[in-house]
């Protein structure tokens, strides 16, 4: 089998030389240059990528910890990810986590085993401090804060986000206010209900339904809701296909929107655009693309990006 020395010998230049045409340095000689491409071709020679990785001391290729695929918010992310490696030349591999503890540590091993130059953690199920312990390996950038100088975050004020459409709420008369989370045990879980407790006093469980991600969910969530007793005049979704659905009952509830119930939902998504319904746009592509940018500059840096709240016509 060819390998790099037999390329030298044939071309008649260094080792070295071959590395830095396989590495495609400009700094090489055009002729050598030629001499070495046209015996790689003769000899229909392939480069070994896993030593190329270890001569130039990178993989150009980054993890990406994704706690699940087919949601639209964890799209718009690894989309911005995805546009910014692609302009940079990197590969993007994607680590499904499920939020398993186990799984993320498995994958933080490979940074550790030098598989990855970093790792994007879209969002997480470990503490700082197990994550903390690989950043010695390479980049790990988060796509949420972290005051932990170890890591680098492309993260939204998601706190002021959730005061901000509750107060919006507030401001148009609404004060039976239901809302909707993915996760009962979360970060933003738990600063929507800090949110809500600021704008309209202690929340009452009857208020929340955890465990939302689809139009169907909000469907659901929207019938529960709506039997209450004392039923909400405004709810926020977490998402905009969760609201579409809540759209969608209240709909075949002859309810009008927004005179008989208020929708806000989340991410400025295809969905929410098309009915009309307003949103909480946390700009997750943007937030992606530095993430991305990030790990490629091996940059710490705590980056925040704005998000932006579209009126339309739900509220």
């Amino acid at each position: 089998m060819t390998n790099i020395h037999d390329i030298a010998r044939l071309a008649g230049v260094s080792v070295s030389t071959v590395s830095r045409v396989l590495n495609n340095y400009k700094y090489v000689a055009r002729d050598k240059r030629e001499s070495v491409l046209k015996v790689i071709e003769e000899m229909k020679y392939t480069p070994n990528k896993n030593a190329i990785d270890l001569i130039r001391g990178e993989t150009r290729t980054i993890g990406v910890i994704l706690p699940y695929n087919n949601n639209p918010a964890f799209d718009q992310i690894l989309n911005g990810i995805l546009n910014k490696a692609i302009e940079n030349d990197f590969s993007i591999t994607v680590l499904p986590s499920n939020y398993s503890k186990e799984k993320e540590v498995e994958y933080l091993q490979k940074l550790k085993s030098k598989l990855y130059d970093g790792i994007i953690i879209t969002s997480r199920a470990n503490d700082w401090e197990t994550i903390i312990s690989y950043s010695d390996y390479g980049s790990i950038v988060s796509c949420e804060y972290t005051q932990h100088k170890e890591i680098g975050c492309s993260y939204m004020d998601r706190y002021s986000s959730y005061l901000d459409a509750f107060q919006l709420f507030k401001n148009k008369g609404h004060y039976t206010v239901a809302f909707t989370t993915a996760r009962l045990e979360s970060n933003s879980t738990r600063q929507m209900i800090d949110a809500y407790n600021e704008i309209f006093g202690e929340l009452q469980p009857e208020y929340h339904i955890s465990g939302c991600h689809c139009l169907e969910d909000g469907y659901e969530a929207a019938g529960q809701f709506l039997h209450l007793l004392e039923r909400p005049t405004a709810i926020y979704a977490n998402g905009d296909e969760v609201a579409g659905g809540m759209y969608l009952y209240a709909k075949s509830q002859q309810l009008k929107i927004p005179t008989d119930l208020a929708i806000i939902g989340q991410e400025n998504q295809p969905i929410g655009i098309g009915m009309g319904i307003s949103t909480v746009d946390h700009q997750l592509t943007k937030i992606g693309e530095q993430a991305c940018s990030l790990v490629i500059k091996k940059s710490r840096e705590k980056v925040k990006i704005p998000y932006r709240i579209v009126e339309r016509d739900s509220v």
